[in-house]
C-alpha cells in the first residue's frame, strides 16, 4: 500500500478535526442543531473552506451517521469478544448489553441514528450508512442463531406468515450467517424490536422509575427473549437409519 502524501495526510487530519467538532456540537446541542455554519464557526473557519471537505450538510451527516454506527458496532463486538470465555452469559445477552451501554453513554449519537429524522436529510441508497448498519445486524444475527442449521431455522415456530411477507423476507440480504429462512428472519426482527425498544425507553428516560435496577431488568428481558426464540427452534432431527431388507 502506497504511503499517503503530505497533502493527503493533511486533508485526512482536517477531515477528522471537522468530524470531531461536529460530534461535539451534536453532544452539546443535539442532532437537530447541526449545520455547516455552526461547525465552521466552532473551528474558526469559513463555510466556504468547509465545503472543500464536505460539499453539503448531507455529506457531513452521512459521515457522522456512518461513524456512529461503526462506533456502536465496535462497542458491541468488543463486549462479545471480552465475554467470550464466560459460559454463564449467552453471547446475545452480552451483545445486547454492549448495545445498551453504548446508547446510554452516547445518547445524542444514539438519537442521531434512531431518533427523529433530521429535516431534509436522506441517507444515500445502499451507501456507507447502510453498510455500517449491516455490521451491527451481522453481530446480532450470529449471536442469536449461531449453532443452528438452516433446516432448523426453516422449521422455527414463528407466527404464520402471509405469502407476500414470506416472499419479501426470502429475498432480504443477510450479513451474519448467510441465508436465513423467512421464519428465522421474522424472529430476528421481532427480537430486535424488543431489544431496541427497551433501550430507546431507557435512553429517553421512560424507565427512570426503575432507578439502579434498569440493567438487571434489561438482562432478564434479554435472557427471556433468547430463551423464547431458541424454544421455537426444533432440535436436530436425525435421519432414521435404513433397516436392512431380509435376504438382501
Amino acid at each position: 500500500m502506497a504511503t499517503p502524501t503530505l497533502r493527503q495526510r493533511r486533508r485526512a487530519a482536517a477531515t477528522q478535526e471537522i468530524l470531531d467538532a461536529a460530534e461535539r456540537h451534536i453532544t452539546e446541542h443535539g442532532p437537530a442543531a447541526l449545520s455547516l455554519r455552526a461547525v465552521a464557526r466552532d473551528l474558526g473557519m469559513t463555510v466556504q473552506a468547509l465545503y472543500h471537505y464536505f460539499p453539503s450538510r448531507d455529506a457531513l451527516v452521512t459521515a457522522l451517521v456512518t461513524k456512529a454506527y461503526d462506533d456502536q458496532a465496535a462497542a458491541v463486538q468488543a463486549a462479545v469478544d471480552t465475554a467470550a470465555d464466560d459460559p454463564d452469559l449467552p453471547g446475545l445477552v452480552v451483545a445486547a448489553e454492549g448495545y445498551r451501554r453504548w446508547a446510554i453513554a452516547h445518547p445524542e449519537h444514539f438519537q442521531l441514528l434512531y431518533g427523529t429524522p433530521l429535516r431534509d436529510y436522506s441517507a444515500p441508497v445502499d451507501g456507507p450508512t447502510t453498510q455500517a448498519s449491516r455490521r451491527m445486524s451481522a453481530i446480532f444475527e450470529r449471536e442469536l442463531f449461531d449453532g443452528f442449521t438452516e433446516a432448523q431455522l426453516a422449521a422455527a415456530d414463528a407466527p404464520v406468515l402471509s405469502p407476500s411477507l414470506r416472499a419479501y423476507l426470502e429475498q432480504l440480504p443477510h450479513y451474519g450467517l448467510g441465508h436465513l429462512p423467512p421464519p428465522a428472519t421474522a424472529l430476528l426482527m421481532s427480537g430486535w424490536g424488543h431489544l431496541h425498544g427497551l433501550v430507546v425507553l431507557e435512553v429517553f428516560g421512560h424507565t427512570s422509575f426503575l432507578g439502579d435496577h434498569q440493567a438487571e431488568i434489561f438482562r432478564m428481558a434479554m435472557r427471556n427473549l433468547l430463551e423464547d426464540v431458541h424454544r421455537r427452534i426444533p432440535p436436530v432431527v436425525e435421519s432414521p437409519r435404513e433397516v436392512p431388507t431380509p435376504g438382501a
